[in-house]
C-alpha cells in the first residue's frame, strides 16, 4: 500500500463489506475511501452451511465483520464509522459500542485518548426478528489457549461425557500441543490480518491491546454454525471482570471482553438474532483464579505441556526459550498461584527456577499484590487472591526463607489486614455464570 496515508487524519472507517466462499470469510475495510484491507478467516473443511442455518449464517458472518474490524479500527480513531451495507438495528449497535469503548479503553488509556462520545455505531435498522431454535447437534466447542484455565474446562466437561471438540485461532505450536494432549477432536481456525495494517503501524497508526477474546468468540460464532454446535464454552474466571485500573472517571480493565458484561451482552444477542439454542458462557465463570489453579493443580497430565506465559503468542517479537519465560506477570501470577497448591520441589519444576527466590523479579509481584502499583495489563487475578496466596505462602516453612516471602513478611505483611488474606473465600463459586442447563453438571467436577 502507499504510505502517503496518515491514518490518524482519516475522518471515517468503513466496514465495506464481507463475504464467505469454500471456507474462507473475507471481511474488508477502509479508512476513509482508501485502499481496501482485507482480512481472511479459513475454516478448514468446511462443510456447506445447511439451509436451515442459512439466515443465522449470514447474521453471524455480519458480527464477525463488525467485532473483527476493531482490529482496524484502532489504527486511526476516526470521528466516524460508516456501515456500507447499512445502519444497524439498536441491540447490535449497542453491543459494538460497549465493546469498541469498554475492549479499547487500556488502549486509549495507554495512548492518553478518550473514546467517550467518539465511538457511535450507525443505528436506526430495522428491528430483527427473533430467530427460532435450529436444533444444533448438542455439542460444544471447548477454545483452547494453552492455559490451565482452559484445559480445566476441557475436563469438566470431559467428566460428564460431553461431546467437545478443542478448537484455536491461529498457528500455535504449543497451543497445537495442548489442544492434542486433551483427546479431544481439534479444529485449527486460521486468522491472516489485512497485511496492510502492519504498514499503517509503520507510518504512525495508534496501536495498542485489542479486545481479542471478542474477535475469537465472533469466530467461534461462525464455526458453530458450520460445523454444527450448539454451545461455545470459554474459561474465563470470575477474577476477569474485576478492573485494572481507573482513571478520569472510567474503568480499565484489560480483560473487558473476557468478563461477565461481553458475556452477557453476545449471549443475548445471539439468542436474539442468531438462533435460541446457540449458548455462549465461560464454564468458569462462577470460580476465581485461586479456585481454577487448584482444581489444575491435580491436572498432572498437563504439566510439562500447558503455559500461560503470552510471550508464546507473540506475533513479532521474540518468543522464550522454554514454556515459560520468568519474567512477565502471567509467570509471576501462575507461579503464585499454584505453589498453595503443590509441593515445592513440583512448582520449581513446572517452572525451572524459583521466581520468589530472586529480589529482581520484587517490582513485578508488588503489582500482582497492588502494593505500590496497579494490577499489571494483563490476565491475571485480583490482588487481594494475589495477596491470600503470597500469605499463605508466607506461613509456610519451606517458602519463608525464599526473598520476596521474606520481604512480604517483613515489609508488605505487617500493613494488611490478617482478616482479608485467608485463601478460602477465594475457593467458593459465585452465582454469576450463564452456563446452559446442558452443561451445568460440570461444576461438580470443581468440588
Amino acid at each position: 500500500m502507499s504510505t502517503s496515508i496518515q491514518p490518524r487524519m482519516t475522518q471515517a472507517f468503513r466496514f465495506v463489506r464481507c463475504s464467505y466462499a469454500d471456507g474462507v470469510a473475507e471481511l474488508v475495510y477502509a479508512f476513509d475511501h482508501g485502499e481496501e484491507l482485507v482480512e481472511r478467516v479459513t475454516f478448514p473443511n468446511a462443510p456447506a452451511i445447511a439451509p436451515p442455518y442459512q439466515q443465522a449464517f449470514e447474521r453471524a458472518l455480519k458480527l464477525l465483520h463488525l467485532v473483527a474490524g476493531v482490529s482496524y479500527y484502532k489504527a486511526g480513531v476516526p470521528p466516524r464509522i460508516e456501515v456500507v451495507a447499512g445502519p444497524l438495528d439498536d441491540g447490535t449497535a449497542d453491543l459494538l459500542d460497549a465493546l469498541y469503548l469498554h475492549g479499547l479503553a487500556e488502549f486509549a488509556y495507554r495512548n492518553g485518548l478518550d473514546l467517550r462520545g467518539r465511538i457511535n455505531f450507525p443505528r436506526g435498522g430495522a428491528p430483527v426478528a427473533k430467530p427460532h431454535a435450529l436444533s444444533l447437534p448438542k455439542r460444544t466447542l471447548v477454545p483452547i489457549g494453552g492455559g490451565k484455565d482452559s484445559l480445566v474446562a476441557v475436563e469438566a466437561i470431559k467428566s460428564i461425557g460431553g461431546e467437545a471438540t478443542a478448537v484455536w485461532v491461529g498457528n500455535s505450536e504449543l497451543i497445537a500441543a495442548c489442544a492434542e494432549r486433551t483427546g479431544l477432536p481439534t479444529l485449527n481456525i486460521k486468522r491472516e490480518l489485512a497485511p496492510q495494517l502492519f504498514d499503517l503501524n509503520r507510518v504512525g497508526a495508534w496501536n495498542g491491546h485489542i479486545p481479542v477474546t471478542a474477535v475469537n468468540s465472533a469466530i467461534l460464532v461462525v464455526a458453530a454454525l458450520i460445523y454444527g454446535y450448539d454451545s461455545i464454552a470459554f474459561a474465563n474466571e470470575r477474577s476477569a471482570s474485576a478492573a485494572t485500573l481507573e482513571y478520569d472517571g472510567q474503568a480499565v480493565n484489560h480483560q473487558w471482553s473476557k468478563g461477565y458484561a461481553f458475556e452477557q451482552l453476545l449471549s443475548d444477542w445471539l439468542h436474539a438474532h442468531v438462533a435460541a439454542d446457540l449458548d455462549y458462557c465461560s464454564l468458569l465463570r462462577p470460580f476465581s483464579e485461586l479456585a481454577i489453579t487448584r482444581t489444575f493443580s491435580k491436572l498432572t497430565q498437563y504439566f510439562d505441556a500447558f503455559s500461560s506465559c503470552n510471550r508464546n503468542f507473540r506475533i513479532l517479537g521474540p518468543k522464550p526459550a522454554d514454556r515459560w519465560c520468568g519474567q512477565c506477570p502471567k509467570c509471576h501470577f501462575v507461579f503464585l498461584a499454584l505453589a498453595p497448591f503443590l509441593s515445592k520441589p513440583r512448582v520449581l519444576q513446572i517452572f525451572g527456577r524459583n521466581l520468589l527466590d530472586d529480589e529482581n523479579q520484587a517490582a513485578g509481584f508488588d503489582a500482582l499484590l497492588e502494593y505500590q502499583d496497579h494490577k499489571p495489563f494483563e490476565c491475571v487475578g485480583e490482588g487481594a487472591e494475589a495477596r491470600a496466596a503470597m500469605y499463605a505462602l508466607s506461613q509456610r516453612s519451606e517458602w519463608q526463607e525464599d526473598t520476596l516471602i521474606a520481604r512480604f513478611r517483613h515489609e508488605i505483611l505487617p500493613q494488611l489486614d490478617p482478616a482479608e488474606l485467608s485463601l478460602e473465600p477465594w475457593l467458593k463459586p459465585s452465582p454469576e455464570q450463564r452456563i446452559p442447563a446442558r452443561l451445568l453438571s460440570a461444576l461438580a467436577f470443581f468440588d
